[in-house]
């Protein structure tokens, strides 16, 4: 077993792990190998999948005028489920780039290039958090369960898709989002173009912080022939994120306006459109924070976009109240 720090907590640390986490120093040590294979230290992308559920589930609520225990539960349990399916997603991600992972100098601390985990632990692992996950599903919607089983088929491919394109990033942001579609049939038990245009400017908004992480393995990247949007972008990053901004907040505005505008209710309608506004504002200062070239920098300003995803959702929840 690889131990990257120097203190039994620390010891098999995964590098780019958030410093303090309670995984490292509070979990069980058992426990510890198999929670870093699900990014348990590394809590922003659980964030990043459950936000677009949360969209989706809030919008669906407002359109309906209303807030009740159906909805409430949609809330709790797209939370349970997010973190047990980023962690199934993230253990076959793991599992299927254990070879590249162990040629680039953020990823090689690991549990299965650092020999925490077998592979075959790996797979039992995943199993285990895909039937959890699939439990909480069970309690959805008819529509929902569909929908919620058809996504294996996003989550299956998109550790492939940087073999063979240069936007692996569409891809994850069509895995990544999909909760906008679930959770919206989830609470009225049916689809409707409100959504489509919420699921859209979600993969919209991946593009833009997908391209953001993966400047900081675009050099290891290059090396061993793994493609990125930060690779094909180079220099012209900036005018990208603007254009992947601009397409967030007008496809998030439309969703809403399809969603609200029947309800014939102004005030609410007025506040949630304050959402996209607001979330835009926040991806404008990441893009003149942002400094490509510095690791460090691009971490930061990726994992803030869990507080610019959090904008819209608190806007929507207040307008239900309205």
């Amino acid at each position: 077993m690889t131990a990257t720090g120097n203190t039994p907590e620390t010891a098999g640390q995964v590098s780019d792990a958030v410093k303090g986490n309670w995984v490292d120093h509070l979990a069980p040590e058992w426990t510890r190998p198999y929670l870093r294979l699900s990014r348990a230290d590394r809590p922003i992308g659980t964030w990043l999948l459950l936000l677009p559920c949360w969209w989706g589930a809030l919008l669906a609520a407002a359109s309906q005028g209303g807030f009740g225990l159906r909805e409430a539960w949609v809330i709790i349990g797209c939370a349970l489920g997010a973190w047990l399916m980023r962690g199934a997603g993230c253990t076959w991600n793991d599992i299927t780039d254990r070879d590249f992972d162990a040629q680039v100098a953020r990823t090689r601390s690991r549990p299965i290039p650092s020999g925490q985990v077998s592979v075959r632990q790996a797979m039992l692992w995943l199993a285990l958090q895909a039937l959890l996950a699939f439990g909480i599903l069970l309690t959805f919607h008819k529509a929902a369960i569909l929908l919620g089983i058809a996504s294996l088929v996003l989550v299956a491919i998109y550790p492939f898709a940087k073999r063979f394109t240069w936007w692996p990033q569409v891809f994850l942001g069509l895995a990544f989002n999909w909760g906008a579609l679930l959770a919206w049939a989830a609470v009225t038990g049916a689809l409707s173009a409100p959504p489509v245009f919420l699921y859209l400017s979600g993969i919209a908004w991946t593009l833009f912080y997908d391209t953001i992480y993966a400047h900081q393995d675009k050099e290891d990247d290059a090396l061993i022939g793994v493609k990125s949007t930060a690779r094909l972008f180079g220099a012209a990053t900036y005018r990208w994120l603007r254009w992947f901004l601009m397409s967030t907040v007008l496809l998030m505005t439309l969703a809403i306006l399809l969603a609200l505008l029947p309800a014939g209710n102004p005030l609410a309608l007025a506040v949630a459109l304050g959402g996209p506004w607001a979330f835009g504002w926040h991806l404008a200062w990441q893009i003149r924070t942002l400094d490509i070239d510095d690791p460090d920098m691009c971490m930061r300003i990726f994992r803030a976009n869990r507080n610019a995803g959090l904008i819209p959702a608190l806007f929507v929840a207040i307008a239900i109240f309205l």
